[in-house]
């Protein structure tokens, strides 16, 4: 990869919580806004920059009760694919939000969303814990998020003030 690009991919995965101007990454690299969106629009259909993310503090808010659930599932690795094509199936379900590889006591961390318990237990039970090479489920209950993606959330700036005594 050239230089450029990958310099430029460093700054956004660096500063991925805030906006950064195409000026300010032009002036930072000493090209012009055209080269700079012409690099980002290579990189996109390179597919090497895959989305942009919106972190929301659902809590703060009236829509807050999604139930997010943590899974750890073990699985049988099938023969000359490994775990992929199971992991590649558990993906394709609307309610999954990611699915990580893991290296321990179990296989896969499967994080989903549902709008309550008892939809994340029928996702588990007849979908996830039903598929072929699922050999076993451990469900965690998320609740409550202090940090996620290196943003902490609830952490405004408060006034902190002394207080003063007669």
């Amino acid at each position: 990869m050239e230089g450029i690009k990958l310099r430029l991919l460093q700054v956004l995965d660096q500063n991925q919580h805030q906006r950064i101007e195409t000026k300010t990454l032009a002036t930072m690299f000493n090209i012009s806004v055209a080269e700079v969106e012409k690099l980002i629009r290579e990189l996109e259909e390179e597919k090497i920059i895959l989305g942009y993310v919106t972190l929301i503090d659902w809590e703060k808010t009236d829509n807050n009760n999604n139930i997010t659930a943590i899974i750890d599932v073990k699985v049988t690795p099938q023969r000359e694919v490994g775990f992929d094509t199971v992991a590649k199936r558990i993906c394709r379900f609307p309610e999954v939000k990611n699915v990580y590889l893991m290296s321990g006591s179990y296989d896969l961390s499967v994080v989903i969303e549902g709008s309550s318990m008892k939809k994340v237990a029928f996702f588990v039970a007849e979908k996830l814990a039903s598929l072929e090479n699922v050999q076993s489920t451990v469900t965690h209950f998320l609740l409550k998020k202090y940090k996620k993606d290196g943003i902490i959330f609830g952490d405004e700036k408060k006034e902190h003030r002394l207080v003063v005594s007669p």
